[in-house]
């Protein structure tokens, strides 16, 4: 493993299967730094997946092999056919006149109704980045540019917040935008689409609670003087937020994904925010820095096979790893999963 020196970058990490490889080309061109990217690859969506990298390597405009690592991964009882030797994967040129792979739905995973297990993909990604810095994020999650180096400088002043002795994770304010508009470059570009309402706070239709960030109104009419980064507020997980799942630039120092978790069965990232309520970290929320969804508005739909599923990991959690949880990191007043 390289030696991680805090002041070279920050490592986004991410996971996906290959049905959502369009969102890595937006993404690169607004993050423009390292990416770690999990890719979940049962049985036959392994030939689909290298052949989705290969196109993403030699024909798209962004310079995904400049930066991007890509992880594959499998289930055993879904091992691909035949796995290729490292040096023969890239050994021809991809056909660029041709359609991107992604362009055929029909997955080997939706065929069998295979669950995603989005935490081994989060850990995957997570623990192959060599950075200090982690943003351990969603590949539909754009950031604002510039936050590599907004960050890193703010590292370098430290800022009183910043020197404070409890450990410590910088969480993005996170936003959806009408299907029709453009991503909002800066800060002054995205509060003018909140007051507008071609952009609201992220799952505001869908789970308000999950990702309710801290002091968000105020948020919204803060200025920084002189621009940057800074932290606007510190938050904890607890009270109205008792249920926050905040994205946010950390390290690889912090709890891991619980990988018996699914994102068919919802509150994948809940156990790790009780570990870093009860471990009294602090949520050090960033100023003009944010993600916004792929353009589209999220709804609430009724899915009544996924209901049941959340039904399986809410069981899950409360009868086996929510005390297992309490026997590694102990309990806190206020903090919960």
């Amino acid at each position: 493993m390289c030696v991680r020196r805090c002041w070279e970058s920050i490592t986004y990490t991410t996971h996906a299967d290959y049905t959502f490889l369009d969102n890595l080309e937006p993404l690169l061109e607004r993050w423009r730094g390292p990416i770690s990217l999990a890719l979940h690859a049962p049985s036959t969506d392994f030939t689909t997946t290298l052949q989705t990298i290969s196109y993403l390597r030699d024909c798209s405009p962004q310079p995904i092999a400049e930066y991007v690592t890509f992880h594959i991964y499998f289930p055993s009882k879904h091992m691909p056919k035949n796995i290729p030797r490292g040096s023969k994967v890239f050994s021809q040129k991809y056909n660029c006149s041709a359609p991107p792979p992604w362009t055929n739905p029909s997955s080997y995973k939706s065929q069998k109704k295979l669950l995603y297990p989005v935490n081994v993909g989060r850990n995957i990604a997570r623990e192959s980045a060599t950075t200090y810095y982690i943003l351990a994020s969603d590949i539909e999650l754009y950031p604002s540019p510039g936050v590599i180096s907004d960050f890193l400088e703010m590292v370098r002043r430290q800022d009183p917040p910043l020197r404070h002795k409890n450990p410590k994770v910088f969480p993005l304010s996170i936003f959806e935008i009408e299907a029709n508009c453009s991503l909002p470059n800066d800060k002054t570009e995205l509060v003018s689409m909140l007051r507008n309402g071609s952009a609201i706070p992220f799952h505001k239709k869908v789970c308000p609670d999950c990702h309710n960030v801290p002091h968000s109104k105020e948020w919204a009419n803060y200025t920084v003087g002189g621009g940057g980064l800074k932290v606007f507020h510190i938050g904890k997980r607890m009270g109205y937020h008792v249920h926050w799942e905040p994205i946010y630039i950390g390290t690889h120092a912090d709890p891991l994904y619980d990988e018996r978790l699914s994102w068919e069965g919802k509150s994948d990232k809940m156990t790790q925010g009780y570990a870093l309520c009860v471990l009294d970290y602090e949520f050090q929320i960033l100023d003009n820095a944010f993600l916004v969804h792929k353009p589209g508005i999220k709804t609430l739909k009724k899915d009544p096979a996924r209901a049941i599923q959340a039904g399986k990991t809410n069981s899950l959690i409360r009868k086996i790893i929510y005390p297992e949880l309490k026997i590694l990191y102990g309990t806190k007043k206020g903090c919960a999963v």
